[in-house]
């Protein structure tokens, strides 16, 4: 496997430095029914903190990536093209040869503690979902968030994992003293279409559980509504459907994002589509004929018509979830959350 080409400033460039060396990476494997069929792969990773490229399309600077690869499975997932940066597969080893920087929290922490770190916002769950099932065993999280909190730096996440529940009394301290934003991804809530194209992620009504909770708990959650994937979820009962469900979890927001099929992805994307939805094929290829985004003109017709049906049910504008802070009320109350058992692994 290429371990070595990885720099400590970007998972996504190819440099002499290497993130972590071979000799550092021992494989695993657990026979366990949740593990079934996955390998993990840990390493001890000499940097985190990852500074995203300029020319990416993302509203931040700086972003945590604990693990590589990942257990849910999308189809459509963009982040795939990263495995091949190692010599892995990006279509089913993606989703099965996960790797595990075990000393992330630690990394994390020294980072925040140098001289050169100006307590920037830090994105997590942009590449790989931080909550995927393998944080279940692994557990780093919390050292991440631990950090986090102590320094005050502020930071989001983004996830489909209902495992993040385990950590909200952890995100609830870390609330009263920074800024932290939430966001679950529930781009629809047709069964059919989640069993085929999310195979292992929670179902999207668990997912609004955990916005209810959070809600409950006085911590906003937004809601990103992605993807929104053409010619199989983008009808317009489908939409409102989503909407509806998001709007009565108490999401604060809804900010939909029309899927996108980025070298890597796209090929297994479109191999998964000719095997499922050999008509939708064609369509496909002259829809995202001219790159990786679908045109404007489709992007705009599903922002607008998401944004008149989160008016309708009174989300109000969509937007992109801003950093909660807890107010001295807040944090006071409700009564303290005990940590539960992780949920990562009940799907249904």
């Amino acid at each position: 496997m290429r371990w070595e080409n990885l720099s400590p400033e970007s998972e996504h460039s190819r440099a002499d430095t290497a993130l972590f060396g071979a000799d550092a990476v021992t494989t695993r494997t657990f026979d366990t029914p949740e593990f079934a069929g996955i390998t993990f792969h840990e390493i001890r990773a000499r940097s985190i903190v990852n500074r995203v490229p300029g020319a990416s399309r993302m509203p931040f600077e700086w972003t945590v990536n604990p693990y590589r690869g990942c257990s849910h499975a999308c189809v459509y997932c963009f982040a795939r093209k990263t495995h091949s940066y190692l010599d892995l597969d990006t279509g089913l080893g993606f989703d099965s040869q996960i790797v595990v920087k075990v000393n992330a929290p630690e990394l994390l922490r020294h980072r925040l503690a140098s001289r050169g770190w100006q307590g920037e916002h830090i994105a997590m769950g942009t590449n790989v979902d931080c909550y995927q099932r393998a944080e279940g065993r692994y557990r780093l999280m919390p050292g991440i968030l631990a950090a986090l909190r102590d320094h005050a730096n502020p930071f989001s996440i983004l996830t489909k994992g209902t495992l993040i529940l385990r950590d909200l009394p952890l995100l609830r301290q870390a609330a009263e003293v920074t800024d932290v934003g939430v966001s679950v991804s529930v781009g629809f809530v047709d069964e059919r279409l989640w069993r085929t194209v999310e195979p292992g992620t929670p179902a999207p009504e668990r997912r609004l559980d955990v916005v209810r909770t959070f809600t409950e708990h006085g911590l906003g959650c937004g809601v990103l509504m992605a993807p929104v994937i053409p010619f199989l979820g983008d009808r317009p009962e489908q939409l409102r459907a989503t909407v509806r469900a998001v709007a009565a979890s108490g999401a604060t927001s809804v900010t939909p994002l029309v899927l996108h099929l980025r070298p890597g992805a796209r090929e297994w994307f479109m191999s998964w589509l000719g095997r499922h939805h050999p008509y939708l094929v064609a369509r496909y290829e002259r829809l995202y004929a001219d790159g990786a985004y679908a045109p404007k003109w489709y992007q705009r017709r599903i922002t607008r018509q998401v944004h008149e049906l989160a008016q309708e049910y009174g989300i109000g504008p969509t937007r992109t979830e801003t950093p909660h802070r807890l107010r001295a009320a807040e944090a006071a109350g409700p009564p303290t959350v005990e940590p539960t058992e992780p949920t990562q692994l009940t799907l249904l």
